[in-house]
């Protein structure tokens, strides 16, 4: 089946994102630590996920000067309706099950562009969880971009505060050798431990 062809709005974006904030402002009150720390032009953001609602209040954390392009999984292209409103919001698909070279090129070209993609290392299933986690410091590596550690608390209670932490933006340095398997296991999990790190309740 193939996937939408229709192009990214900002226009759209900020739209869903004003209906989207009266909606969840009165659920919940966001207190958001570090967006002084948002670097300009690309960046790879990177959070750590326990909800299907995490990319709305990753969204939130960024405000709506930012389009950020979240990653989804090739299966909500397939839906009906929300294959259109994810298309329309800028999400790139990723196919879980093989390299996908379309969507490696799309996110490049945002990053070439200027803008910011952003993505959940620790991946849908547990089978996603390594690759995930290497595929955002590779894609990073490659396109020479700041990832963004965020923390999103895993526990979400209507009327409470939910505080977010964005923090700072670091590079994965290029060097001379190839690196190894290892090597990027390593750097995946030096990338969720800073995630981690921003915890408040780590960091009390």
């Amino acid at each position: 089946m193939s996937l939408p062809k229709w192009k990214p709005s900002h226009r759209f974006y900020r739209g869903c994102y004003n209906i989207t904030w009266v909606l969840f402002g009165i659920v919940f009150w966001s207190d958001i630590k570090g967006r002084e720390k948002i670097p300009t032009g690309a960046a790879m953001i990177c959070s750590n996920h326990s909800s299907f609602f995490d990319p709305i209040f990753i969204a939130f954390a960024f405000g709506k000067e930012y389009f950020l392009h979240f990653f989804a999984k090739v299966e909500l292209f397939r839906v009906p309706v929300l294959s259109w409103i994810i298309t329309k919001l800028g999400a790139i698909s990723v196919d879980r099950d093989m390299f996908d070279v379309t969507s490696m090129k799309r996110t490049l070209s945002y990053f070439k562009n200027g803008e910011k993609v952003a993505i959940f290392p620790e991946g849908t299933r547990a089978a996603d969880l390594i690759e995930s986690k290497k595929g955002a410091v590779k894609i990073a590596e490659r396109a020479h971009v700041p990832l963004v550690p965020v923390f999103v608390p895993r526990k979400k209670k209507c009327f409470s505060k939910l505080h977010l932490v964005i923090g700072e933006p670091y590079y994965i340095e290029k060097q001379a050798n190839k690196r190894t398997a290892e090597d990027y296991h390593r750097l995946s999990e030096e990338l969720m431990a800073k995630i981690e790190a921003l915890n408040p309740v780590q960091a009390q």
